[in-house]
């Protein structure tokens, strides 16, 4: 029997991955000073806090959407903003994504700063005309007198037991669109500093929130840390890079953990963070240290963001490389029902076998 999107919320629950859907969003304040203990929190609410800080700042940012004032969105992300910030500020709309963007669009041309929530990735398909034909374009359009200070948050990606329209990693459509900035955190720290970066960015961003990472913990530094736009070395390591970003992070990280324990590989992990720009400079740099890599991500794999990852790392550390660059991916398929999407989503042993495919005859 194929499982229901509540069925597979409840087994996430129970595996500590999503609370129950009446659960309140913990209460954060802003990141605590340097050298203080520091509580952890989850993704949901580092986004949280960092919606209401940027609210609480900046009198010009509006936060609206599908769900998101009395509800507080579909997973809790905006709990709580409305009834302190009021609904002028923090507000429903209409079941309408092309109307949500496309007035954000208005209102930013008018001096207000917009975060808009896609409930769904695939729920902002219907918006994708407003985002590449207008949204990406208005600054380029206007040779640079109008900008468009619009953060577009997208929750994406499987691993929740949804269905069609709900699991979509929908990234390389946006990183294709000149224009655009796109960011996706790997856990809750850098949740918090890349939306709050996000908002007070220039241009428009797609902020890529990973569903499967929603309710990973882990305290929230002060310091802001890298630029919205640079990667980060997670761990350091000799043999081999794996290149990944948003949920697939913490699963390089367990492949990582695995394979120095059981096969004496040391492996470096970066989090590229932003997808558009790229940081070229840190993940070649990894690269050339290494001279292997593995790039990870839940997409599809052709034509998906990790070809062109290994194009440009091909281009910048070919003769540094002692193999090729390998992808792991989803499979080139629609969504699969939720019985089977433990298969579809790259996983630890997945990972673990492309590594092994890495032309290893030269090691001492």
């Amino acid at each position: 029997m194929t499982r229901t999107l509540e069925q597979g919320l409840a087994e996430a629950r129970s595996a500590q991955i999503f609370p129950e859907r009446t659960a309140r969003v913990p209460a954060v304040t802003r990141p605590a000073a340097p050298g203080s203990d520091r509580p952890a929190v989850t993704m949901v609410a580092a986004l949280n806090a960092a919606l209401a800080d940027a609210l609480a700042e900046d009198p010009r940012v509006l936060v609206f959407g599908e769900d998101v004032g009395t509800l507080g969105g579909v997973f809790r992300v905006t709990d709580g903003l409305a009834a302190r910030f009021g609904e002028e500020r923090v507000f429903d709309t209409p079941l309408a994504e092309a109307g949500i963007v496309g007035t954000a669009i208005g209102m930013a041309m008018n001096g207000l700063v917009p975060v808009v929530e896609m409930q769904f990735d695939a729920f902002a398909y219907p918006a994708f005309e407003q985002v590449t034909s207008h949204l990406a374009k208005l600054r380029n359009r206007t040779r640079g007198r109008v900008s468009l200070p619009i953060v577009v948050r997208i929750p994406y990606g499987g691993g929740i037991g949804g269905v069609e329209h709900h699991s979509d990693a929908s990234e390389a459509y946006y990183v294709h669109t000149p224009g655009l900035r796109v960011v996706t955190p790997g856990g809750p720290a850098d949740a918090y500093h890349l939306l709050r970066q996000s908002i007070a960015c220039a241009d428009p961003v797609i902020f890529l929130e990973p569903k499967l990472r929603y309710w990973s913990k882990e305290p929230v530094p002060a310091d802001p840390g890298p630029a919205v736009d640079r990667a980060v070395v997670r761990r350091s390591g000799r043999d081999v890079t794996l290149i990944a970003y948003g949920a697939m992070v913490g699963t390089a990280m367990q492949a990582a953990e695995a394979a120095a324990a059981d096969e004496g590989w040391d492996v470096e992990v970066v989090d590229l963070r932003s997808l558009s720009p790229f940081d070229d400079a840190t993940v070649a740099g990894s690269v050339r240290r290494t001279g292997r890599a593995v790039v990870v991500h839940e997409a599809a794999g052709f034509g998906g963001y990790g070809a062109e990852v290994a194009a440009r790392l091909t281009e910048q550390c070919f003769h540094y490389l002692e193999a090729p660059i390998l992808r792991v991916t989803g499979f080139d398929i629609p969504y699969p029902p939720p019985v089977l999407e433990r298969h579809h989503l790259p996983g630890v042993d997945r990972i673990l076998d492309a590594i092994a495919r890495l032309q290893w005859d030269d090691r001492a």
